[in-house]
């Protein structure tokens, strides 16, 4: 990769590291807000129905999945931002082939480590 490839990775898996970090603040906040309500005895926040108990309790569970899946997508991007500063020359390396991983893929996944 050329230094001009390497400068526009870098500057997208910091955009993507910020993007991500975001998400996860305001899925902790929203978690927190949560905890705060159920502290405070509030009961307006019980459903007053099955149904809206049941939807609620999805949405949890899938504000949960999305936000281990985009811890693991920060884990994946600091650590490609690791393998760019360490070793730059190896740097959009397939780990499994060895080739070079097109350039096009690393600008829309910037954390890819295969082909």
């Amino acid at each position: 990769m050329t230094p001009a490839q390497l400068k526009h990775i870098e500057a997208r898996l910091l955009e993507e590291r910020d993007r991500t970090t975001q998400l996860l603040a305001r899925f902790a906040d929203e978690h927190e807000e949560e905890d705060e309500q159920d502290e405070a005895g509030d009961l307006t926040k019980m459903p007053l129905h099955m149904a809206d108990q049941g939807t609620d309790t999805m949405q949890q569970e899938l504000d949960a999945v999305m936000a281990d899946r985009e811890s693991k997508t920060l884990s994946e991007i600091d650590a490609a931002l690791q393998r760019l500063y360490h070793e730059p020359d190896r740097f959009g390396i397939c780990e499994n082939t060895g080739k070079p991983i097109p350039f096009e893929r690393l600008d829309i996944v910037p954390w890819a480590r295969t082909c």
